[in-house]
């Protein structure tokens, strides 16, 4: 759903989640890579990983290294993988763009600047920077939470990338994919649309005149 405040003229900046807005996502591809390389059932490491993990969050907030939360995740998940192995299976997250995004974007960067604004660590944003650098490369600057600190749906993550936009909360869309994030971003004066596909972008654009 559209929020009624999204309308033609009420945006300066559009501000883009990356995991299943931009890019898709397939976390069983994940565990299929390292289930083949520790001999069990992926379903058992799926039941065990947990994106709501202290280790896993910090690690997104660039508080520990790619080695420490690999060394949590051999606790957690009772393998003895290799670093290299466990970096080999977490890439196979993405699983390509998502359908029609990158048209939606070309689109709209020729009207608004274009920002992004992920939860997502350091090894993830490496691969993602190289596999995926022409429709990333639609947004005039990418928010990290692994390089400030900071992590969606915390109030001073949206803060500190308003602040760094320069422009009015208000006057920004935000599209993200889980409602967690979208009520963060409502809550910090954003108006956001919540995307379940690519779909919700274009209904937003045309909404904005775009």
């Amino acid at each position: 759903m559209i929020p009624a405040r999204v309308a033609p003229g009420s945006a300066d900046a559009l501000l883009f989640d990356l995991g299943r807005v931009v890019l898709d996502i397939d976390f069983s591809q994940v565990v299929a890579c390292w289930a083949a390389h520790a001999g069990c059932e992926a379903a058992h490491l799926a039941g065990r990983f947990s994106w709501r993990d202290e280790f896993y969050q910090r690690h997104e907030r660039g508080e520990i290294s790619d080695a420490e939360f690999f060394a949590a995740l051999r606790a957690l998940l009772g393998v003895e993988l290799s670093d290299a192995q466990f970096l080999e299976g977490w890439n196979k997250i993405f699983a390509g763009e998502m359908p029609g995004i990158a048209q939606l974007l070309e689109r709209a960067a020729q009207r608004l600047p274009l920002y992004a604004f992920s939860n997502t660590n350091g090894a993830h944003a490496e691969h993602f920077s190289q596999a995926y650098a022409d429709v990333l490369g639609h947004f005039r600057e990418i928010f990290l939470s692994s390089s400030i600190g900071l992590r969606k749906p915390d109030a001073a993550a949206y803060d500190h990338v308003v602040k760094a936009i320069g422009v009015p909360a208000q006057r920004i869309v935000f599209f993200d994919d889980l409602a967690e994030n979208i009520e963060g971003a409502r809550a910090r004066g954003l108006k956001a649309v919540h995307v379940k596909s690519a779909a919700d972008v274009a209904a937003a654009l045309e909404a904005l005149g775009i």
